[in-house]
């Protein structure tokens, strides 16, 4: 469903452009815009899917339950609160948490458990809480709004996650299944299983990266720069366009910052506020690679649940700046 959801945005997409007659590139160099940008987002994450695989497989493998058990408390809200910090002491991105999470909920995790540290750990890291402070310093509260934002949206998502009477119902079956494969391995933790958990991962998460990233790149030849900057001044208006270029864009959570700040003079800072917290926790590409996991249902309800959080949070910074 997914799948045929994302080809449906690239067939408009593509029709758009072609459609319009007064576009700044004729569409043969917009489809080789579209490539490239494409290509720059796979380039750009690439790297941190392979660490998110390698960080899961040791935790899967090798990290002790019993050290687990004394870091992480058993149940609850502090759980959820504690596994969204775990972005400090484990950077990355949020294409690198999608295996990360998988690998939590094969340990025994909870689905909202996985929610909770899939959304919060690309914001509150210390990579992104460096860029973030590099591009705004304490200007109009961005950075503060943002982590803090960030933070209480990802455990309210988990915490209403955590409500579902049947949580293995937000799942997709073949993750469920192999979910029980795992759980029933009683082989001993070995570089040949480590190995074969990192080719079962990459299968998983490659396709889904490179097809998002096409989305992601074709998607942002047809997004006009004057139409942005023409409603980037109203305080209700920019909110919801930036919201939209964030999910579109895809651009890595340690670096969106920097293109964030490109924008400050035409949008408000609770417009550049939403991009910051919505984009990290949703984009096309991030979809995709959810859809490995959970069900289409779920991905529609946590979108919008963010989104709405994003929104009241960029009105919010405005009526106090």
């Amino acid at each position: 469903m997914i799948a045929a959801a994302a080809a449906a945005v690239v067939v408009v997409a593509v029709t758009t452009r072609l459609s319009t007659r007064d576009a700044d590139t004729p569409f043969p160099g917009a489809l080789s815009d579209g490539i490239t940008l494409a290509t720059s987002v796979v380039i750009e994450s690439l790297p941190f899917v392979f660490l998110g695989i390698l960080i899961s497989i040791a935790v899967q493998l090798w990290v002790p339950t019993r050290v687990i058990d004394a870091l992480i408390p058993r149940s609850g809200m502090p759980r959820r609160a504690v596994l969204s910090l775990l972005g400090v002491v484990l950077p990355v991105c949020e294409c690198g948490n999608v295996p990360l999470a998988r690998g939590l909920m094969v340990r025994g995790f909870s689905v909202a458990d996985s929610m909770t540290f899939l959304l919060a750990a690309p914001i509150l890291n210390p990579v992104t809480l460096v860029t973030t402070y590099q591009a705004f310093g304490w200007e109009n509260g961005i950075l503060v709004a943002r982590l803090v934002g960030g933070f209480v949206l990802a455990n309210l998502v988990g915490w209403l996650v955590s409500l579902h009477p049947e949580p293995e119902r937000l799942l997709t079956p073949s993750w469920i299944a192999a979910c029980r494969v795992a759980s029933t391995n009683s082989e001993r933790p070995s570089l040949r299983r480590a190995a074969l958990l990192f080719r079962d991962e990459m299968s998983a998460m490659l396709p889904a990266l490179f097809f998002g990233a096409a989305i992601a790149g074709f998607i942002q030849v047809v997004i006009s720069r004057d139409t942005l900057t023409a409603i980037g001044g109203h305080p209700v208006a920019g909110i919801l366009a930036l919201m939209a270029l964030a999910v579109m864009i895809a651009i890595c959570s340690n670096v969106d910052a920097f293109f964030a700040l490109s924008l400050a003079s035409t949008f408000s800072p609770g417009a550049l506020v939403a991009f910051l917290v919505l984009g990290p926790m949703i984009d096309v590409k991030m979809l995709l690679m959810l859809g490995t996991t959970f069900r289409a249902r779920t991905l529609a309800g946590v979108t919008l649940l963010v989104a709405l959080g994003a929104f009241a949070l960029g009105l919010g910074v405005n009526a106090l700046v």
